[in-house]
């Protein structure tokens, strides 16, 4: 099978990663580049891991996590569409499995907050480690009055854990309230925390999002349509 490794050492994908990271900065969005994917892919990784999912759904969730991306190269909008015909594209000129292909792409169609929806445990897994990598280091311009990068800004740690003994998924955020309102933070995020919640109610867990200690979301489990 196709490994993460493999794909890492591609430098069309690189060159698209790149491409991808550099548009987005453009029209003023956090970084999107390798340190964003990297974290990815180390994330859904080590999520499907401490389910125990077999070793093949692991892999394919890290390539996933490591190719989500790539289609911001074009548009924002749709971009997890736009990118998972990108990669079915470029993983058939490679030769790669038709059975692994659909699982990397259909986890990537879906990861995005327009239409995205966890339809397979990779896909869940990717969408739970995509939302949860807001953090300080991601904002491009660090004067920005851009919501987007106050809220990033404020966000000094941020950290997702899996507890498999009582089925729970925690997202932990320190969150600095004088740089921006909490309030603000979930402007942005509520609905990527919802899609959490869903992704985690597929992979059979409880989703906990604590900020400062609190939680403010997960006292009652979501339930997917």
């Amino acid at each position: 099978m196709i490994t993460l490794q493999e794909i890492k050492s591609n430098s069309d994908f690189q060159h698209m990663i790149k491409e991808a990271n550099n548009y987005l900065a453009e029209k003023g969005y956090t970084e999107h580049g390798f340190r964003h994917v990297n974290y990815v892919s180390r994330t859904t990784k080590r999520i499907l891991t401490e389910l125990g999912y077999d070793k093949e759904t692991v892999e394919l969730g890290a390539i996933a996590g490591y190719l989500h991306d790539i289609g911001n190269m074009f548009n924002r909008k749709y971009h997890g569409v736009s990118g998972a015909n990108i990669v079915y594209t470029e993983l058939r000129r490679l030769e790669v499995p038709l059975k692994e292909i659909t699982q990397i792409t259909t986890a990537i169609a879906n990861h995005d907050v327009e239409i995205g929806k966890a339809v397979s445990p990779i896909t869940a897994a990717l969408i739970l480690a995509d939302k949860s990598d807001a953090h300080n280091t991601r904002v491009n311009k660090k004067n920005s009055t851009f919501i987007h990068d106050r809220v990033n800004l404020a966000i000094k740690d941020s950290k997702i854990t899996v507890q498999p003994d009582d089925n729970t998924i925690t997202l932990s955020i320190n969150y600095d309230s004088s740089i921006s309102q909490v309030m603000d933070y979930f402007e942005i995020y509520l609905y990527r925390m919802e899609m959490c919640k869903e992704a985690a109610s597929y992979l059979g867990c409880r989703f906990r999002l604590l900020i400062n200690n609190l939680e403010l979301l997960g006292h009652v489990n979501y339930q997917a349509d």
